[in-house]
């Protein structure tokens, strides 16, 4: 069955789609010798190579739960020495499911399945992230009251959708997102004049982080997979803009 080109190169562990079109349009693709377009179907039988290497379709679905630390930086490109690939040394390829900033620790996933990526991260999916969040002074019922209500990133252009807000501790805040601007969290709470210490994701839909060790990472269980299988049954697969920074 033929399938568009970016689709092939996600499905194959690759990079993501939109990935795929950037380096279609950099001309690091070639399907039998023929440098590939925007829009090219892959034919059965058909040889694709990406920077000059053959790419072949891995038969197993990979998911890895990944305690990222911070420092390292959520990306697949090789000239960025902080890289999360270079990182971890995962014996197969792999990339990362969105993006957690430099700064920011806590849960990331990774897979060589594109669609699933596309499913998880799309915003108008409306799929849970949360995360743990250390201020730099006392949290206030107004604070709290004001990120959960929408907050107006003038530098995006956007206000933030309303979202789950609860106070844990003195300075310590939980907030779950169903979307991710870049460094949003921060850009939130920095709007009422607060400054986050510490932020840590501790959940991407049903996957928790846990007790996994900072720099660690698991496969995700049978069970966790089928039961977001559910949750991401009747989602869009309409390929996503990384913004998920926060």
């Amino acid at each position: 069955m033929e399938v568009r080109i970016n689709k092939f190169l996600s499905e194959a562990g690759v990079c993501s789609r939109r990935e795929a079109d950037r380096q279609i349009e950099a001309g690091n693709v070639v399907i039998d010798g023929k440098t590939a377009q925007i829009g090219d179907r892959v034919h059965p039988g058909q040889k694709v190579f990406y920077q000059g290497k053959e790419v072949t379709k891995e038969e197993e679905m990979i998911l890895i739960a990944f305690h990222k630390p911070v420092g390292i930086v959520c990306t697949a490109e090789k000239r960025e020495k902080n890289n999360v690939i270079d990182y971890l040394h995962y014996p197969k390829r792999i990339y990362p499911v969105g993006r957690l900033d430099k700064d920011s620790e806590g849960l990331l996933l990774l897979t060589n399945n594109g669609d699933i990526v596309n499913k998880m991260m799309r915003s108008g999916n409306m799929h849970e992230k949360e995360y743990l969040v250390t201020v730099n002074r006392p949290v206030t019922d107004s604070f709290v009251h004001g990120l959960a209500n929408g907050v107006p990133l003038v530098e995006l252009g956007v206000t933030t959708r309303k979202c789950r807000v609860e106070q844990i501790g003195k300075k310590q805040l939980r907030i779950v997102l169903t979307q991710g601007y870049n460094r949003q969290i921060r850009r939130m709470c920095e709007y009422f004049g607060y400054r986050v210490d510490k932020l840590v994701r501790v959940r991407i839909m049903n996957i928790k982080l846990g007790d996994l060790p900072v720099g660690k990472y698991r496969s995700v269980t049978a069970e966790e997979y089928r039961e977001l299988e559910k949750l991401i049954a009747n989602s869009s697969n309409a390929p996503v803009a990384y913004t998920d920074k926060v």
